[in-house]
């Protein structure tokens, strides 16, 4: 689920040189009790909401699951799907029946009894309610029936056949909170503290752009967190925050730059983690940007409508490179659209960086060279392109330089444009760009990640609602998006969604040419370990669960197995770098109106 990239930050680096913690507000962290165990997370994005209706952004999902159990969830070690809400389930015969069994004694944290029916009064609500739908509404889509028949039962009557029942990323509610919002949910914050929720934490207080509080939840029906509470405090960087971890103002930081990950490698007290990523950074170009009821919008280069160009400016992108020089070697090739960490659901197809063959497919195709050895359209005009990157984002810049000279190697032109993070995500969600760079976080199950480039996921006729990353819509593509989605046989679907991979290859709309290592780190003298999934190798932030947080182990309680080292930044992919005394800030985040990473 695609993130935009958002806010930018410039700072000298005299800042830096200062090792100043740039803490917004009143947000700088607090002294706790030595006995306390508070765990002390630096963040440098923003959360947009915390209803868990609306909350589409990566940093208010990452929120969102500490608050909110799901019917079912991921396992940490391989991230298959284990009980949650839901002890228990089974599908009927007719493939279209889920009988859900609610575990018993569970409860709210204001010590009201959690029931089948608050499940089922979410997602009546859901699929009642457009506003309600606004986040999560693709879990519930092909739902007929939501019934509760006691408090212990859930039974779910899909319209097809639907492989993804259990991994509908869905927060639960409690009914008897929620009953009374409906009428006025869009404008619902849901900040009346302490908020009730069923997750391993509690949300005792926020502060926007400066903390936000949330304090173990005893009710928890895993049992209490090793922590008593988890605080995230603002800054305005990744350097600020990571000169407050070598002072010890917090513990974790995460989304650390290749160069910032190194220096913090060997400090006294302090342990960094090498974490595989489960983002995919791509190239999307526009293929003709249109809403759903096909009306063209935008001012992409109507010469990219031809998958003949598409297919070329892929062939000219030499992944190996990227990830060498930009990324530090903190990066993997890219190769499918699912990365390799789902190693049951990638197709690993690497593509042939050669220029040579690329030249030929534009020579084949007509786009003919002109006195001056550039490309010529099919109308005989000159072919040039822009690139659309974020000014914050680190490797945008190099990414982009070697794309123009890969390009200009064609004979097509490109002009390099880096702009801020908002406007980024303005210009590609209103389909103005030629080419621009993109990321995406994937699930354990693809649905949610594949779902972006049907028809369905474009933009109504104002240009939003849509989740759409590349404008993409393509019967045979559609066709298996929707085979997948029906078949209950994992080994078939498997297969149909690589299928489905293959296709958006040929498509060319979208071209994967990075899955960049997590970088993180903290402090080894307050906390011995945490939890990481998949685990070994994994990650705490952007999990697809809680475990991180709520594993989180004090230095004075000792080790526990299977945990390692990791920071978070609530999922946001965030990184600075210092180059010629500024220091960049970018902010990896969901385009405005999209449906964001899904956690």
């Amino acid at each position: 689920m695609r993130m935009r990239r958002i806010g930018v930050c410039l700072a000298v680096a005299a800042c830096a040189a200062l090792g100043t913690p740039a803490v917004t507000g009143v947000g700088a962290p607090q002294a706790h009790a030595a006995d306390s165990k508070v765990l002390r997370v630096a963040v440098t994005t923003a959360v947009a909401s915390l209803n868990p209706f609306l909350a589409y952004h990566q940093a208010d999902t990452e929120i969102g699951r500490m608050m909110y159990e799901f019917l079912t969830a991921y396992d940490q070690t391989d991230q298959h799907p284990v009980p949650g809400l839901a002890e228990s389930w089974q599908v009927g015969t007719d493939k279209l029946t889920w009988t859900f069994k609610i575990r018993q004694g569970m409860k709210w944290s204001d010590d009201k009894p959690i029931t089948a029916k608050d499940v089922a009064f979410t997602y009546n609500l859901m699929l009642t309610n457009a506003v309600a739908r606004t986040a999560n509404g693709n879990f519930v889509s092909n739902f007929d029936t939501v019934t509760a028949p006691d408090d212990t039962t859930l039974v779910v009557r899909t319209k097809q056949p639907q492989a993804t029942m259990l991994a509908l990323d869905v927060p639960i509610v409690p009914e008897h909170v929620w009953a009374s919002k409906v009428d006025k949910l869009v404008n619902y914050t849901n900040l009346d503290f302490p908020v009730v929720g069923s997750g391993p934490f509690t949300l005792v207080d926020y502060k926007p752009d400066q903390y936000v509080k949330l304090k173990a939840n005893p009710n928890f029906w895993r049992g209490k967190a090793t922590v008593d509470e988890v605080d995230f405090y603002h800054y305005d960087n990744t350097d600020a925050a990571a000169q407050a971890l070598i002072k010890g103002d917090v513990d974790l930081v995460s989304k650390l730059t290749a160069a910032q990950f190194d220096t913090l490698k060997g400090k006294d007290g302090i342990t960094t983690n090498k974490a595989v990523g489960r983002r995919f950074n791509d190239l999307i170009i526009n293929p003709g940007a249109q809403t759903n009821t096909r009306q063209p919008i935008g001012d992409g280069n109507p010469a990219l409508r031809d998958v003949k160009l598409r297919q070329a400016i892929a062939q000219a992108i030499d992944a190996k490179t990227l990830v060498d020089k930009s990324y530090g070697g903190y990066a993997e090739p890219g190769s499918s659209y699912i990365p390799p960490v789902f190693s049951k659901w990638s197709t690993n197809q690497q593509r042939t960086f050669d220029l040579a063959a690329a030249n030929r497919t534009l020579d084949e195709a007509g786009y003919r060279k002109g006195p001056d050895g550039k490309r010529l359209d099919k109308e005989g005009k000159p072919l040039t392109l822009r690139l659309i990157g974020d000014s914050g984002q680190p490797t945008d810049n190099p990414n982009g330089q070697y794309l123009k000279s890969w390009l200009g190697q064609l004979g097509i032109p490109v002009d390099v444009q880096l702009v801020s993070g908002d406007k980024l995500g303005d210009v590609t969600t209103a389909g103005n760009y030629d080419l621009s760079f993109s990321t995406w976080g994937v699930n354990p199950d693809p649905d949610a990640v594949l779902t972006l480039q049907t028809c369905a996921a474009l933009p109504d006729a104002e240009g939003k609602s849509g989740t759409t990353e590349t404008f993409t819509c393509d019967e045979q593509y559609d066709q298996l998006y929707k085979a997948q989605l029906s078949e209950l046989d994992e080994g078939k679907r498997v297969q149909e969604v690589k299928q489905a991979q293959q296709r958006l290859a040929e498509l060319a709309t979208s071209v994967t040419f990075a899955y960049p290592d997590q970088l993180e780190a903290y402090r080894s003298d307050r906390f011995s370990s945490f939890a990481v999934q998949p685990n070994p190798g994994g990650v705490i932030t952007g999990q697809n669960g809680y475990w991180g947080y709520y594993k989180a182990v004090p230095a004075a309680a000792g080790t526990s197995s299977g945990v390692t080292p990791t920071g978070l930044v609530i999922g946001i992919v965030v990184a600075v770098v210092v180059v010629a005394g500024v220091v960049l800030l970018v902010v990896s985040r969901r385009r405005k109106s999209t449906a964001d990473e899904r956690e």
